[in-house]
């Protein structure tokens, strides 16, 4: 296996940088600024308040998410004060919360995350089910509809177009494919774009302008709707959806395999690929695809169940671990065995479908972005699912994100320490 590539965001900026979360009122600082320990290494845990001496702080330290390990209040004798130090001896994560008046602030740790595991062993007909999904999609003659955009979104030296691929997911693909008006046979690498979790946000539908930012730098693109939803329709349309057929369906035949929601996600992701390789001006060689959170969840699905995907950009993505409450952890997105759902039976389906299991051999290059604070797609749950990968790992690890981007005080040291990082990868990828 490759050696992991962790990047420590601190050092890519000003050293002077070191107070791992802030609010206005309170400063959290840890022993090591990347949030990373090794089993038995010893952390401490400061506050720094601009309160006066005579204020109480609220502390919460949690193992693993959810396992509240303090649950005090201290007094403050001066501007810093020790809310946590100790080590553990086993692969977890580590969230400290301080509360103080109506201000907060948290951070992350991970303890031996490469050291990370499964919370369950792969099902024994686990490859011959998907060999047995991927024969379905062979065995269906390949059907495209193609629909032309309006004038006004059409952009000069540039083909741009709405597409429907025939699925049996059961709903077929659908999304945006551009790409540059004149380029020739095999001289575009591929991007495919994957969207988060919902049904009627901006975030959750697939847009021309999409695909065309991609495009613009020199390759075939295809944005993706997770849902098979018709594209550009009115908001009362995407508003049905949500509340009707799409409502909670993540949950949707959770407790069965061949009915569970996300095997028609995942099929209409293999049957996507599938139409974008038989472009002839696909170069052979690259596959990037693109996701957050619920997308950053389909990156990794796609990296391992399909070995032309030559890289992908998972961000804080979500379908990770989640068999993780049998390991004492907590599942990523949408954490099906925190529902009320049968245990029994979501243990002989939802494996099938953990990028855990669907992760293990795949040689694709993974850049993920992990939230140590992150209570969605939880940072063990990432790192779980990644340590099963065989290929190149660039893995950042940023101590105050949580599942959404960082706002305020912390979202400039982002943009230059992880953000930019990205966008450079993804240039420098498809040059």
């Amino acid at each position: 296996m490759n050696r992991i590539r962790f990047i420590s965001f601190f050092s890519l900026f000003l050293s002077w940088i070191s107070v791992v979360t802030h609010s206005q009122g309170i400063n959290l600082k840890q022993t090591n600024e990347s949030g990373i320990y090794k089993k038995g290494q010893n952390i401490s845990v400061v506050a720094y308040t601009e309160k006066l001496p005579g204020d109480s702080i609220h502390i919460r330290i949690f193992k693993n998410n959810r396992q509240i390990l303090v649950n005090k209040v201290l007094s403050i004798s001066n501007d810093s004060l020790i809310v946590f130090e100790g080590s553990f001896k086993d692969p977890c994560s580590i969230i400290v919360e301080a509360k103080m008046n109506k201000e907060s602030s948290t951070i992350g740790m991970l303890i031996d995350p490469e050291k990370l595991k499964p919370g369950n062993k792969t099902p024994k007909d686990f490859h011959s089910y998907w060999d047995l999904q991927k024969e379905i999609l062979k065995a269906l003659p390949l059907e495209v509809k193609t629909t032309p955009l309006a004038d006004s979104e059409i952009v000069k030296g540039f083909i741009c177009e709405n597409i429907e691929i025939n699925c049996p997911g059961p709903n077929p693909a659908r999304g945006y494919l551009a790409k540059p008006q004149n380029a020739t046979s095999k001289s575009l690498p591929i991007v495919l774009l994957v969207h988060a979790a919902g049904v009627k946000g901006s975030w959750c539908r697939s847009e021309p302008k999409n695909a065309l930012n991609y495009a613009k730098m020199g390759a075939l693109c295809f944005d993706l709707n997770a849902h098979g939803m018709l594209n550009g329709q009115p908001e009362s349309y995407y508003a049905g959806l949500e509340t009707g057929e799409l409502r909670n369906y993540y949950l949707k035949g959770v407790t069965n395999k061949n009915e569970f929601y996300f095997r028609g996600m995942y099929l209409r992701l293999l049957r996507t690929i599938d139409f974008l390789t038989r472009q002839q001006e696909w170069d052979g060689k690259r596959i990037l695809v693109i996701g957050e959170s619920q997308g950053g969840g389909q990156a990794l699905i796609a990296a391992g169940l399909d070995k032309r995907v030559s890289a992908v950009i998972a961000i804080v993505p979500a379908m990770c671990d989640w068999m993780g409450p049998v390991a004492g952890r907590m599942g990523g997105w949408p954490q099906p065995l925190e529902t009320d759902n049968s245990k029994e039976e979501m243990l002989k389906a939802i494996p099938y479908y953990d990028a855990v299991n669907i992760l293990k051999g795949s040689k694709a290059t993974i850049f993920t972005e992990i939230g140590l604070i992150d209570m969605t797609c939880p940072a063990t749950s990432v790192y779980t699912a990644v340590n099963q990968s065989k290929g190149k790992k660039i893995i950042y690890a940023v101590p105050y994100r949580p599942h959404h981007q960082p706002q305020n005080a912390m979202s400039k040291i982002w943009e230059e320490t992880v953000y930019k990082p990205r966008e450079l990868f993804i240039k420098d990828y498809l040059k």
